[in-house]
């Protein structure tokens, strides 16, 4: 987190309860039965809301900002390259402490977001930190007034010249920058805005209960019904699913109004062209490779969706497929459940393979208690692996049903945490990935699990059954994530025109699902409402498209392996270590590679359309 703000916020739980274990917590394996399934362990940042050492780090935090503005504020400029460097080091400090308080109050509510007391810390704890950061916001704005050659001088000196990657991705936004007293404004005015109403969506999806068939599931597991062996279990979970978020409509529709809304007064303040130019800004990619890449993989909709799901209608016997037929196992998928130990044990061998220095440390996050796989009411759906602090290490949420798919999340969420520990390394301002680089090691991490499989399997049906797999995990990460920046590219255009109604919401959902997935589908009436569940459009508009930039980008690279690339291990792990010291362009130049280049985007669809042809070719 950075003190200041240079454009819309993006967001990302019992009390007392966390406590030190020498090794993890384990509650019952959903897929097995038995005690298997991990639970994390929060106390290596404070052992509970009420810790002695939260308390005292908010008071060394609110002492320190207040001193570091009255020795900094009005000065900058005037300061020696040593002494500019010290005061990033200073200011790196107290973010740092900042930065642990906020991890703390976000997973402990990602863990519970139903418990009141748990929201009450949370809100407790957004706003004191709001406070505390409220003193250093003077610090970027003043750093980005800072003469270009008056800055160059000082980064002569080597001690500020380590800070020139951060200053560097500072000072993008300098055209974007308000006026101090507006900047401070929008930064206290943000936990009554952006962080409340996502904190009503959390609250709102965490709390829902969804009847189907005769049992009361969160929203969580009965999106994970959709993949059930069972036709008729599918569709009375996409019907219960659709009729909840249908019930709820009008408050997502509210909640999802308001935020574009803030978004767009906030973009027109701050002079950026379009909806999109934060986010490409931020992630410090240049706006025609994010639409070289929507363009590329639009365009291959006809050859990699809409080709593959024919082919599953015809596995399926079916004329037409339904929305909940798109993530159906195939007939002579036998669906067995891989216990939590199994999947622990592939994955780490298939990173150990790639990389003993990968393998070591995806092992740490199973030896400690690093790792929140139960399902549970009140906990957050989907999957994330939380960087924290460099002085801690991160936590990953998922929810383990035992399907491979679940398999392939935890390898991905893994890929993550690796990454985050490498990039530490480079301290807690310049270990921050850009969102396009930072789906990289995730992503290589799937690639890397799923070719061990691949390769381990003999068995005919198993492979044309994994590779089927494989394919539509890379068509959700690819073609599905752009389908969702597609919706939310018009939901944004169309938001500038005035209030949305719930209906037409489902009418531009509806359009881009038609278009993406293609015409072997149709959709009944609630799969309208199921734009409402997706809380990346809530937390992080646009960031969807990342998904898309790392696959492709993945796949190139592993072509990259694949065809021997010299010492491809160790410059991997440099890349991953890099953290946010370096651009994408930086980073991909060791392997050949430039993603402004149109045939990149290419050469990463080109693999999928492969896996298409493969599974083509066996009819």
């Amino acid at each position: 987190m950075l003190a200041y703000i240079q454009g819309p916020s993006q967001s990302q739980d019992p009390p007392g309860m966390s406590l030190r274990f020498s090794t993890p917590v384990y509650n019952q394996d959903a897929a097995t039965g038995a005690p298997d399934l991990p639970s994390w362990d929060l106390a290596d940042l404070y052992s509970g809301p009420d810790s002695k050492e939260l308390a005292a780090d908010f008071a060394c935090a609110e002492i320190d900002s207040k001193a570091f503005a009255a020795r900094y504020e009005g000065k900058l400029a005037a300061l020696s390259g040593a002494a500019l460097a010290e005061a990033i080091a200073g200011f790196e400090r107290i973010e740092e402490i900042l930065g642990r308080t906020a991890s703390y109050a976000q997973l402990l509510f990602a863990g519970d977001s139903t418990d009141a007391g748990i929201g009450k810390f949370y809100q407790t704890t957004t706003e004191r930190i709001t406070t505390i950061s409220s003193h250093l916001i003077f610090f970027g704005l003043e750093l980005n007034r800072i003469d270009d050659a008056v800055l160059c001088k000082k980064l002569i000196d080597p001690a500020c010249a380590r800070w020139a990657p951060w200053l560097r991705d500072l000072r993008v936004f300098r055209r974007h920058q308000l006026a101090d007293d507006l900047e401070k404004l929008l930064h206290e005015k943000e936990v009554t805005g952006h962080s409340a109403w996502s904190r009503l969506f959390d609250e709102t999806v965490a709390g829902m209960q969804v009847p189907l068939l005769g049992e009361t599931l969160t929203v969580s597991a009965a999106l994970n019904k959709l993949s059930d062996a069972d036709r008729a279990v599918r569709a009375a979970a996409g019907a219960a699913v659709g009729k909840i978020f249908g019930e709820n409509i009008r408050l997502f529709s509210l909640i999802t109004n308001t935020l574009a809304k803030d978004k767009e007064i906030i973009d027109n303040w701050r002079r950026y062209d379009a909806p999109t130019s934060y986010r490409n800004l931020s992630n410090m990619v240049e706006d025609e490779v994010v639409a070289a890449l929507d363009s590329a993989v639009r365009e291959s909709f006809p050859r990699i969706s809409h080709r593959y799901y024919t082919m599953k209608a015809k596995w399926l016997g079916l004329e037409k497929l339904q929305h909940w037929d798109r993530n159906a196992p195939l007939p002579d998928d036998d669906d067995r459940r891989i216990p939590w130990t199994e999947a622990r044990e592939k994955i780490v061998a298939a990173y150990s393979a790639f990389s003993p220095e990968l393998g070591e440390l995806g092992a740490r996050f199973f030896a400690k208690p690093w790792i929140d796989a139960t399902t549970r009411v009140g906990k957050s759906g989907g999957a994330f692996s939380h960087p924290t602090v460099p002085s801690a290490h991160p936590y990953i949420l998922m929810n383990y049903h035992g399907r491979t798919r679940d398999v392939m999340t935890l390898a991905h969420e893994l890929g993550h945490g690796v990454h985050q520990i490498l990039a530490s390394q480079q301290g807690y301002l310049l270990s921050n990935t850009p969102i396009t680089l930072a789906e990289t090691a995730s992503v290589f991490g799937e690639m890397l699990t799923f070719r061990s499989l691949l390769d381990a399997e003999k068995n005919p049906a198993r492979r044309r059954i994994m590779l089927a797999g494989k394919v539509e995990d890379m068509i959700n990460t690819v073609v599905r994530q752009i389908a969702f920046y597609r919706f939310e590219t018009l939901l944004h255009d169309e938001r500038r025109g005035g209030e949305i109604l719930p209906e037409r919401l489902g009418e531009i959902w509806m359009g881009v699902q038609r278009e993406s997935l293609g015409p072997i589908f149709e959709f009944t009436p609630e799969y309208a409402n199921f734009w409402a569940y997706i809380p990346h459009f809530i937390h992080s508009p646009f960031y969807v498209y990342a998904y898309a930039f790392g696959d492709c980008l993945v796949n190139a690279l592993y072509d990259v392996f694949r065809a021997g690339h010299p010492g491809f291990q160790q410059k991997y792990v440099d890349l991953l270590r890099s953290g946010g010291a370096k651009r994408h362009k930086e980073l991909l130049e060791p392997f050949g590679l430039d993603a402004s280049d149109p045939g990149f985007w290419k050469r990463g669809l080109d693999v999928i359309a492969g896996f298409v042809d493969e599974l083509e070719a066996t009819g």
